[in-house]
């Protein structure tokens, strides 16, 4: 990445990021890609230095940091192991509901939960309901002083550490997104039943489980925000998420270039490096432009957040376009590479595979689409 649009502050952050991934988690990365294993410990080290409150309210213990430094630290984060980031990412969203929509007792708790090491994780997405949210099928009724919510929520991120959840639960499905309210449940909640870790293609850095709830009681002060507008709270975050994870396949996407230029210029074809082959530099010069285009949409949408104004149809359009470059500048990596690249002993087949996801998760790129049109429509 280029520094001479960077502040003072944030190259130092990025020099300190960088020394952690380089020192404790490159080292690893091998060994957790293949066993799947959840690395705590290396957490641990990370939550030491405040790395999943960067973006949390210094007057909660937070870094405070604005979302453009963010997207500069993610990026530094994703060229490294981009399952680390995800999960650094993940932390933050639930936080953002609760910063967003909660009552002053739940910051402190939050607060106090966190800043002791804790994960946090978001219970929205279902086995039946992924891209229409409004949809969702778990339910909560009120009894008391307690509501009650029942349902299942799948692909939740850092569920098996996480020492609260926000979960989305309607009480009248008919009602869609109006029926829907978001719920703070602390960990050992009875009711709350985490599964066992997805053994995933990609980003095995990440721990991703399903999560059941059964009868699962809370007290009414667990409700954040009002009562129907839970959806709202959560997908309040989604424009910075969907920036963050575009900052994150940025940082694939220099990773996979770095790659195949490096091998680009040691291995010989015909007499020369392979980097002086027309073909060759073809693939690298469309992979550098993908990177930096990535880069720069997102510095627009978190200038734009930054500046206080709406960014949905360029969070939109950053999550789709880098997301999507980062699986071509991975896979025309692997192809640069050759046989090479598809072998485990060199990084771009792991950069491949994680890549696929960003495409994915926070939206699919085909609802990233919808957005941006519907964005269009209203100008």
């Amino acid at each position: 990445m280029e520094e001479y649009f960077l502040t003072e502050e944030q190259k130092d952050l990025r020099a300190l990021i960088k020394d952690f991934m380089v020192g404790e988690v490159k080292p690893h990365i091998q060994e957790v890609d293949e066993s799947g294993e959840f690395p705590v410990e290396i957490y641990k080290k990370a939550f030491d230095l405040g790395f999943h409150t960067l973006h949390f309210p210094e007057e909660y213990g937070g870094g405070g940091l604005d979302f453009s430094t963010m997207g500069v630290l993610l990026e530094e984060m994703g060229y490294t192991e981009s399952g680390f980031a995800l999960t650094m990412l993940a932390i933050g969203t639930p936080i953002e509901c609760v910063m967003h929509a909660g009552s002053p007792e739940q910051k402190k708790r939050v607060d106090q939960l966190i800043q002791n090491g804790g994960f946090a994780a978001l219970c929205l997405t279902e086995p039946s309901c992924g891209s229409d949210s409004a949809a969702l099928r778990s339910t909560y009724v009120e009894e008391g002083e307690e509501y009650v919510i029942n349902g299942a929520k799948t692909f939740v991120t850092n569920a098996q550490e996480s020492e609260f959840f926000v979960v989305l639960a309607t009480k009248d499905k008919s009602l869609r997104s109006k029926g829907i309210s978001a719920f703070m449940v602390e960990k050992g909640t009875p009711g709350l039943i985490v599964g066992k870790h997805e053994n995933k293609m990609g980003l095995r850095w990440s721990n991703t489980c399903d999560v059941v709830l059964e009868d699962c009681r809370v007290p009414k002060s667990a409700l954040i925000g009002e009562e129907g507008k839970g959806l709202r709270t959560a997908l309040g975050a989604l424009d910075p998420g969907r920036l963050y994870n575009a900052a994150i396949s940025t940082g694939i996407c220099q990773a996979a270039l770095d790659e195949a230029v490096a091998y680009a210029k040691v291995r010989t074809s015909f007499g020369k490096p392979i980097i002086e082959h027309q073909m060759i530099q073809a693939k690298l010069a469309d992979m550098a432009m993908r990177t930096e285009a990535s880069r720069q949409l997102v510095r627009l949408g978190m200038a734009k957040l930054d500046a206080g104004l709406p960014a949905t149809k360029e969070a939109s359009m950053a999550k789709a376009y880098c997301s999507d470059s980062a699986v071509y500048v991975a896979t025309e990596a692997v192809q640069v590479l050759g046989g090479y690249g598809f072998s485990k002993e060199y990084p771009v087949e792991k950069l491949m595979r994680d890549s696929k996801i960003f495409q994915i998760f926070e939206g699919t790129n085909e609802i990233q689409r919808m957005v941006i049109a519907r964005e269009l429509a209203k100008a």
